[in-house]
């Protein structure tokens, strides 16, 4: 059996699930690490919504990067949790971070490194994480305002045949229907699968900015091998 071929700065016993585009890979010197977290309740998802900055109108999870002397695992709780950074704006009191003021058990399940060309010589490795509850209460900040999505979470099968099957139309497929995709990160809805069938993963994206939008312009996705007994 031939092994999988890892795009590069992917690491570990991956097999293929997805991968598109023609150009060659990008090049980095350098690598920032971040994290996203994504809560789910019952039959919903929390996102939350960019008011300002970077990402503006967009919906994502809710992280940050990964601070000199902590791990992923500590930035994310850091970045979800109530204890965040306040500051006193017209005499009163309020979030200044894109935190959503809650806790939660947050399990890793996901790695994906992208790439953008132009731009500086990073590459971005983003550390995914889940939880099936949390405790708190959800509060809206400067940056991110929390809404929750319904979601039918679908099996991997499924989930990735969506995707390789209508990829150009995914808002409107049935299983991900509910997820606003059209107002995410372009290429959001290539790993989307795996989180929502809590399936660990590995992958890469590179976006190429075309008239000043990026644009998908190769990705890879894996996961690890399955086991015969399953």
């Amino acid at each position: 059996m031939s092994s999988t071929i890892l795009p590069p700065g992917l690491q570990g016993d991956l097999q293929e699930v997805i991968s598109g585009g023609s150009t060659d890979w990008l090049d980095y010197q350098f690598v920032k690490f971040y994290t996203n977290a994504y809560i789910f309740q019952d039959d919903k998802l929390l996102l939350g919504y960019k008011k300002r900055g970077f990402g503006v109108g967009k919906y994502n999870g809710f992280g940050g990067k990964v601070d000199p002397g902590e791990t992923p695992d500590q930035a994310a709780v850091r970045e979800l949790k109530a204890s965040v950074s306040n500051r006193y704006i017209n005499k009163r009191l309020k979030r200044t971070q894109e935190e959503a003021g809650i806790d939660a058990p947050l399990q890793h399940c996901g790695t994906f490194l992208f790439v953008m060309k132009p731009g500086p010589e990073w590459a971005f490795q983003i550390e995914l994480y889940r939880a099936d509850t949390y405790s708190g209460t959800l509060e809206e900040t400067d940056e991110m305002r929390p809404q929750w999505f319904s979601v039918s979470p679908p099996s991997l099968d499924s989930a990735v045949a969506e995707v390789a099957s209508k990829a150009e139309e995914l808002s409107e497929a049935p299983a991900l229907s509910s997820i606003p995709f059209a107002s995410m990160w372009e290429g959001d809805y290539l790993w989307f699968p795996f989180l929502l069938s809590n399936q660990h993963f590995t992958g890469r994206v590179d976006f190429e900015e075309v008239d000043g939008v990026p644009r998908l312009a190769r990705w890879w996705f894996g996961v690890p091998p399955r086991n015969p007994t399953d």
